[in-house]
């Protein structure tokens, strides 16, 4: 019933999180991946099936969060210099906020039909309108990279923002509670059928949202420094959705889709390589990933443990915001998992297609 792919012996805590689950109603199956870490009821890192009864919190309140890479038609050292990159930043706070967008600045978007309520159409047209193609905080983030050739790439990471929150919180109230605590919609009634209408909207937004960033990045740099970007090559996985898959409802919280061929984008921390990968469609992973390094120290762990002048050392080589670098301190290297020992753990499950070195990053606090 359980599969893991482990970088080494799971926390207590975990533990116990993962056996909760494995004693769930109507949970078919569990794979747990090498990134796993605590997270509320359902860790970050886990997989499972289900033949009808849908969990939200085994997808989280971040619907549709992913990733999306694209890369630029120039060499990398384009950004080589504490010039250039100081450029890059101003720029990107002028034109890719972190948090939200001013009002008239808003990105409009065809969502692929409305929300279930009109208190969440409410929110969308609102809150959600004024953060599409903004990153958020936490551990969201934009990154301009180098790879094996030299050539430079960008990566974001970001999901559905408020809205995504909404929708779990909204169908929660309708939820059951289930013996172990867990609350459950049934796929089969209106309740169920309207949460997965939701979560729909939700991806295809958090998607549009990270093409947005990704537009607006090509423009900027082809204003700073006459690039091009392939923007048709660019691509993007999800990695907090539920999908139909071999008639079971899979859940993925912190992981990715890894179905025989399929591209996906494994990151390291902002200091570490990150990889573009593609699946090898592992059955008993059920066909998914880690979706990153993951977390191996909270964020108050590690705020206790990384000054700023540390976070320097660590983030040495990558240009970053250093008039910020106090509210990047959870965020610190050290707080995340070794990648290289996550990758090694899920050769099963992604064959590495290419190696990206971090040189910018750019966060919102």
């Amino acid at each position: 019933m359980i599969h893991t792919w482990l970088t080494g012996p799971l926390d207590s805590d975990v533990q116990a999180a993962l056996e909760r689950l494995t004693r769930s109603e109507d949970v078919q199956r569990i794979a747990v991946m090498p990134d796993v870490h605590l997270a509320r009821e359902v860790c970050v890192g886990t997989v499972l099936a289900t033949s009808r009864l849908l969990y939200p919190s085994a997808i989280g309140g971040d619907i549709g969060c992913g990733m999306a890479a694209m890369r630029f038609h120039c060499d990398a050292r384009v950004i080589a210099s504490p010039t250039a990159a100081a450029r890059v930043f101003e720029a990107l706070y002028d034109r890719l906020p972190a948090r939200r967008r001013s009002r008239g600045d808003e990105d409009a978007w065809a969502p692929p039909h409305a929300l279930s309520h009109p208190k969440l159409v409410a929110f969308a047209d609102k809150d959600g309108a004024a953060q599409l193609g903004t990153l958020g905080s936490g551990n969201h983030f934009l990154e301009l990279q180098e790879d094996d050739a030299g050539a430079l790439w960008a990566m974001v990471h970001t999901g559905s923002r408020g809205i995504g929150q909404q929708i779990r919180d909204h169908h929660l109230l309708h939820a059951r509670e289930t013996a172990t605590g867990m609350h459950a919609l049934d796929a089969e009634t209106d309740a169920g059928r309207g949460y997965l209408h939701d979560v729909r909207w939700a991806v295809h937004y958090a998607e549009a949202s990270r093409r947005r960033i990704l537009e607006r990045l090509a423009n900027l740099m082809r204003d700073l420094f006459g690039v091009d970007a392939d923007l048709g090559g660019s691509f993007d996985c999800h990695h907090n959705y539920i999908a139909r898959e071999d008639e079971l409802w899979v859940h993925r919280k912190g992981a990715i889709a890894a179905h025989d061929g399929e591209l996906g984008i494994t990151p390291g921390s902002m200091g570490t390589q990150s990889f573009h990968v593609r699946g090898k469609g592992k059955k008993e992973a059920l066909c998914s990933s880690a979706h990153g390094a993951g977390r191996a120290r909270s964020r108050s762990e590690t705020r206790k443990r990384v000054s700023v002048r540390r976070l320097g050392e660590e983030m040495r080589g990558v240009y970053y915001d250093h008039r910020i670098a106090d509210g990047l301190r959870d965020e610190a290297p050290s707080a995340y998992k070794a990648i290289d020992e996550v990758m090694r753990a899920q050769q099963e499950l992604t064959a590495i297609v290419r190696t990206l070195r971090p040189l910018l990053s750019y966060k919102g606090v």
